[in-house]
């Protein structure tokens, strides 16, 4: 599929990553690679190269490579830890029990320290890195239609990655722009997950609403275990795009046939938040699944009746007093049960 960061076909659909993921991180007999402290540099000594067998490299040696070339470029005073390179991303990210041996193009860097010159070089040096994003002060989002949103820097590169999620119908697989989208590390059981799968043992619902759906990830997990009918939205332009394209990733397995796009990337990202829901994406077959763009507290407007179950898991949840607000006026305009993941 069309990468909207990078023009490249880097989006491929669920069947396709499942199908890689066994050996995806695993070493092959030939590969070596050393554990270092993540508490001091790196050892003077030369880092190792991608296995001539596999191509693959240990997560450790990776680092330790990036820190050599930031180091070299001024980003890093070589005294710091090795652990100051920054947070690693891979790609796909699903829950792993040992660390991984990374293939080409398989890393997005979270840094605070590389600068735009030098995340080209990580990117043109070192061949596991596919993105280079510099952190802002803030979480990628928007935590409310009048308030100012945050995003990350993308460098170079591309950011666009994807994690895997275990719900108990079967796998998802979550696309999203690490620049624009909060960080969310799978687990062997995801608790908004488990969450979810309670509320819909207890309501046996026909129709879900997850008004603040981020990636997409509860959306899809609900359409996957049966929901019939699905409605996902959100107000920031990359939580309903990522969705919709997700929804397209998943298709298969969450049971709807074409999915039809109303708004580019590029009309969305003209207007990145939204207050008066704009309809972004559809989709039909054994489920219905509709993704808007738009202030939940609007989005009644455009909701059909009979809403049996909806999920809403704000930004800030410790503002009690405007989550009880929002709940309240929810279950006044739509009804149904609501939980907050």
């Amino acid at each position: 599929m069309h990468c909207p960061v990078c023009g490249h076909d880097c989006v491929t659909d669920a069947r396709t990553v499942l199908a890689e993921l066994p050996g995806r991180f695993a070493p092959c007999p030939d590969c070596m690679g050393l554990v270092y402290d993540k508490r001091s540099p790196p050892p003077d000594i030369d880092t190792a190269e991608p296995c001539p067998a596999c191509g693959k490299r240990f997560i450790d040696e990776v680092f330790a490579h990036i820190y050599r070339v930031m180091a070299a470029a001024g980003d890093l005073a070589g005294t710091e830890p090795l652990a100051a390179v920054g947070t690693p991303l891979v790609h796909p990210g699903f829950a792993m029990r040992s660390a991984p041996y990374l293939p080409p193009g398989s890393l997005v860097l979270l840094s605070r320290s590389a600068r735009e010159r030098t995340a080209g070089r990580l990117v043109a040096e070192v061949p596991e890195i596919r993105g280079v994003v510099r952190t802002g002060p803030g979480t990628p989002g928007v935590s409310d239609t009048g308030a100012e949103p945050a995003e990350h820097a993308l460098l170079a590169g591309c950011d666009v990655r994807s994690d895997v999620f275990t719900t108990r119908a079967g796998p998802i697989v979550i696309y999203k722009q690490q620049s624009a989208l909060h960080i969310e590390f799978p687990r062997e059981r995801d608790p908004k997950i488990l969450s979810l799968e309670r509320e819909m043992d207890r309501h046996q619902p026909r129709m879900f609403v997850d008004a603040c759906c981020g990636a997409g990830t509860l959306s899809l997990a609900a359409a996957r275990a049966g929901i019939p009918h699905v409605i996902a939205n959100d107000a920031w332009y990359a939580a309903a795009y990522w969705t919709a394209c997700n929804l397209r990733v998943n298709r298969e397995s969450c049971g709807v046939g074409e999915v039809t796009m109303h708004r580019s990337y590029d009309d969305l990202r003209r207007l990145p938040v939204a207050r008066d829901p704009i309809l972004v994406a559809t989709a039909n077959g054994a489920h219905e699944i509709e993704i808007y763009q738009g202030d939940l507290r609007l989005l009644p407007t455009v909701l059909p009746p009979g809403i049996d179950l909806a999920a809403l898991d704000l930004f800030e949840k410790k503002d009690a007093g405007k989550i009880e607000a929002i709940t309240r006026a929810w279950r006044a305009r739509v009804g149904g049960a609501i939980f907050i993941p």
